[in-house]
């Protein structure tokens, strides 16, 4: 990407394009354009091809997406399968239609399927079936890369996709019912410390193993494959290491300062047994991870304290 390139975000205000953004800045790119909500609707067809054809946007980052943790995704199985497969169709679409140099697509691990080998290549995408609780979020995601895929292959475009682990950082989305199971430890251990609770109940059993990427190593790596790569297939992005959902919530216990009780209610969902990605391509490509879970925890935990606006989301 040249430095004076012009630069599109989308969702800039989550997680992810936030962190994204942050990265662009540090690394000296600063046409940088961002829409909120309210004033680009990605949804709305109409919109989108107005700000692409008014803009013209060289560089596109696709981080916006509408997401959540195991039953805001099960209760909501046809929005998150509608929104998220709208949106990435009108922003892919309409960067192809006004010549956008190259985009990147943000997708997510839950696209492998259910019991796909451990850890899981890039190559195992479409091997068997996916999990149910997520089944309608994976589908739109699968549907945004082979988009991308195909346009690439159709129209000679320079469209890449990466697929990371289970993400966590500053702008996480704490809300009690819809964020993912990070941060919804955080909170719910954060809660009961402050009301002297003796207990606190965790759903499932606590033995699936899951993967954790801090937000601001993504954004790197998203900058980086711009930079340095091209190619039909995804980039898994994750750190190769894996925790049990029971050993998470000690860790987030004992960072938060939660003495209490860990119950476990087994009458709830696991999910997916075991989400590990293979990351040898984005290794080989020159990239590693830097940010450790106990101190991504720790700096995500001040950014809870520290925001409490962002709790109530």
């Amino acid at each position: 990407m040249e430095k004076n390139g012009k630069i599109y975000v989308a969702g800039h205000h989550g997680m992810v394009g936030s962190a994204i953004v942050r990265e662009l800045k540090k690394q000296g790119y600063e046409n940088i354009i961002t829409r909120t909500h309210s004033e680009l609707d990605l949804t709305r067809q109409d919109e989108v091809e107005e700000f692409f054809s008014k803009e013209k946007p060289e560089y596109v980052f696709l981080a916006a997406a509408k997401v959540g943790g195991i039953e805001a995704n099960s209760e909501a199985l046809a929005d998150f399968m509608y929104e998220n497969m709208i949106l990435e169709m009108n922003v892919i679409h309409s960067a192809h239609r006004n010549g956008c140099k190259k985009l990147e697509f943000l997708g997510s691990s839950c696209i492998y399927p259910r019991l796909a080998p451990q850890p899981m290549k890039e190559s195992c995408l479409l091997t068997s079936e996916l999990e149910k609780t997520n089944e309608a979020y994976a589908l739109a995601k699968i549907s945004g890369l082979k988009y991308c895929e195909y346009l690439n292959k159709q129209y000679g475009t320079d469209y890449i996709s990466v697929m990371p682990t289970n993400l966590y950082g500053p702008n996480d989305n704490y809300h009690p019912t819809h964020s993912h199971v990070l941060p919804a430890l955080i909170r719910r251990f954060h809660e009961a410390k402050e009301n002297n609770e003796k207990e606190v109940v965790c759903w499932g059993d606590g033995s699936p193993l899951r993967e954790f990427l801090y937000v601001d190593d993504l954004a790197e790596l998203c900058v980086f494959l711009m930079n340095n790569y091209s190619g039909d297939e995804t980039v898994n992005a994750g750190t190769g290491k894996e925790i049990t959902i029971k050993a998470l919530a000690e860790l987030v216990a004992e960072i938060v300062g939660f003495e209490g009780e860990i119950k476990w209610d087994s009458a709830k969902p696991n999910g997916t047994p075991r989400k590990l990605l293979d990351v040898s391509k984005a290794a080989a490509l020159g990239w590693t991870y830097k940010t450790e879970l106990p101190e991504g925890i720790r700096l995500s935990y001040e950014d809870f304290l520290n925001n409490p606006m962002r709790a109530e989301r």
